[in-house]
This record gives C-alpha cells, sequence and structure tokens, in this order.
C-alpha cells in the first residue's frame, strides 16, 4: 500500500517521505480500514517535530491520528457485519506507529465509529482531535444549560466545535475573535456575542455586555496568555479547560488568588481523555451528525503525497478549519 512515512524528526520537506508499506492485517479485536480521508491536526504536526523523542524508537512513524474510510477486513472478535460499514476514525497514531496518511489502516474496532451516510469522509477525518476535544472542554464539569459560557478562539479548529457543542447544549456563549471573518464564524456557531482577543480591554467588553455577571466555564485556547483576563471574567467556583497554551508555554499560575475563587482547572488533552468520555463525545456527536446539527470547516485539502505541504500549513498557523489528505486508490 501507499503510505506517507517520517524516519527522523524535523521539519516536514526534510523527513517526510512517500512509501510502499505491506497492507495491514487486523488483529485480535480490530478493524482493517480503507483509508480515504486522513486529518493532519497540530498534534500529528508536533510529534513530527519531535515533541515525543521517544516517537522513533520502535521505527518509522506513518503520521496521522484521525481519518475515515471504509471498514474492508475484520480480525477475530469482531464481527464480520462490520465488513462495508463507513467510519470515522481516532487515535490512530497514539502510542502506536502506523497512523492514518496511508492507504489502510489496522485499528482497534472501538476507535473506528460507524460514519452516517449523510457525512462525507472528509467531515469523518475531522472529527477525532477537534470535536472530542472541545466536547470535553465543554462538559467535563456538567450540563451547560442556563449556564454563561466563555470560548477563546471561538473560530479555531477546538473553539469553533466547543461554541456549537456549548449551545446545543442551551448555554449562552461569549467567544474571542479577531477579524471580521472569524467573528462571522463564531456568530455562524452560535455564539451570543463576539469580542476581540487583541482588544486590551476585551475582559472588560464581556463584563459590560453580561451587565457584570461573570461566566460560569472557560474553554480556553491560550491558558498562559489570556490567564490574567479570564480571571477578572469567571465567578467564583467557575471552571477554566484549556487545551493549549502556546504563547506561554510554561504559565506561572497566581495560586493564591485562584485558590480564594475556589477554580477548577482542568487540561484537556484528547488521547488521555477517560474512556467514559470518549464514549460520551462519540454519543453526542452521532447524534448531531444524524440531525445536521454541526457546522464542519475543511479549510484545505491535499493529495497523501503531499502530506509536507499540508503539514507546512497547518505549522504555519491562521487558519481555522481542518486541512484533509485524500487517499485515492
Amino acid at each position: 500500500m501507499k503510505a506517507v512515512q517520517y524516519s527522523a524528526f524535523g521539519a516536514a520537506k526534510d523527513v517526510v517521505e512517500v512509501v510502499e508499506l505491506a497492507k495491514p492485517e487486523p488483529a485480535h479485536g480490530e478493524v482493517l480500514v480503507r483509508v480515504y480521508a486522513s486529518g493532519v491536526n497540530p498534534s500529528d504536526t508536533k510529534k513530527r517535530a519531535g515533541a515525543f523523542p521517544d516517537l522513533l524508537r520502535d521505527g518509522p512513524v506513518v503520521p496521522n491520528s484521525d481519518g475515515a474510510g471504509v471498514i474492508e477486513a475484520v480480525g477475530n472478535g469482531v464481527s464480520v457485519a462490520r465488513i462495508g460499514q463507513r467510519v470515522w476514525i481516532y487515535q490512530a497514531q497514539y502510542e502506536r506507529r502506523l497512523g492514518t496518511a496511508a492507504q489502510y489502516v489496522a485499528i482497534d474496532a472501538r476507535r473506528a465509529v460507524p460514519l452516517p451516510q449523510n457525512v462525507t469522509f472528509e467531515v469523518g477525518a475531522s472529527l477525532g482531535i477537534p470535536a472530542m476535544t472541545a466536547h470535553r472542554c465543554v462538559y467535563a464539569d456538567g450540563p451547560v444549560g442556563g449556564k454563561l459560557l466563555l470560548v477563546t478562539g471561538g473560530a479555531g479548529r477546538v473553539g469553533h466545535y466547543a461554541v456549537q457543542w456549548a449551545k446545543l447544549g442551551g448555554a449562552t456563549v461569549i467567544a474571542t475573535a479577531s477579524s471580521d471573518t472569524t467573528r462571522a464564524d463564531c456568530f455562524a456557531a452560535g455564539a451570543d456575542i463576539v469580542v476581540n482577543h487583541h482588544d486590551a480591554d476585551w475582559d472588560q467588553q464581556i463584563l459590560e455586555w453580561t451587565q457584570g455577571r461573570k461566566v460560569d466555564r472557560v474553554i480556553d485556547t491560550e491558558f498562559g496568555a489570556n490567564l490574567s483576563k479570564v480571571l477578572e471574567v469567571i465567578r467564583i467556583g467557575g471552571a477554566i479547560a484549556t487545551y493549549s497554551s502556546m504563547v506561554v508555554p510554561e504559565p506561572t499560575l497566581p495560586f493564591k488568588r485562584m485558590m480564594f475563587m475556589d477554580l477548577t482547572l482542568r487540561m484537556v488533552i484528547v488521547y488521555a481523555m477517560p474512556e467514559a468520555a470518549k464514549a460520551e463525545a462519540i454519543e453526542a456527536l452521532d447524534r448531531a451528525l444524524a440531525r445536521g446539527d454541526l457546522i464542519h470547516r475543511i479549510t484545505a485539502r491535499f493529495p497523501l503525497e503531499k502530506l509536507a505541504e499540508a503539514s507546512d500549513l497547518v505549522d504555519a498557523g491562521g487558519i481555522c478549519g481542518s486541512v484533509i489528505l485524500e487517499v485515492t486508490h
């Protein structure tokens, strides 16, 4: 089968290569998926850049955790009725070398989730990391009906889904964005108000809009950079769920202030989510996809062979939607 892999860390153009590999066989409890779309996420490109030094210990890596395709074969312990099923894939390249940047992937059957007929493979390949992370951030601390939520970076991959999950759950949603286009994306996703996070007083703008009411929860894309302003707008007993802190990678916490506010600080990464939380996210996605409740954005499409260019686009930042590899056979 055709696949893309890297055997050293570095810039995509320097280390990524197109290769022919043996078609995998599904082991016990696994399914073999014929891949039609593979999602390129920041966590995939960070791995390639060397974020996990032991990653290449057992050999070259076929990147990408998210994908979508059709089950072609099953291993022992998996019903043959699943053969021919359209699925979306998550966690393909977590604690294992072989991800979705290939024509086939063999994976634990529970990581291949039925994909409704009304949903494209491209959308399926954009769900795992962004939509599941967003669901965890929004719902990890309980229902959101009637609550006031702030989503920073509401037009980003995760933030855009977080706005939608919060609205579907009955929350009032405040989002931050930085341009007319991203503001429009936040409103389209259901945000009730959008403030510009480049404004020095965006926290005060929020409190003016809420007439002094402070938010119950914050879903934050830049924890270290935003913390001081977040503490101005969050209520005592509130919760912060964060999944990134790129601008300030090692934040200093004002411990005493946060302690006296009785805050919950939750760090979220999809790979380490409890299995029960993953199941909840999958169930919610199944319902939302079937009803067409979610807006999905595909920013760019590349052929499998152009993974290096796709990775460069993700690394460059500034894009809001998913970057997808189209896998031909």
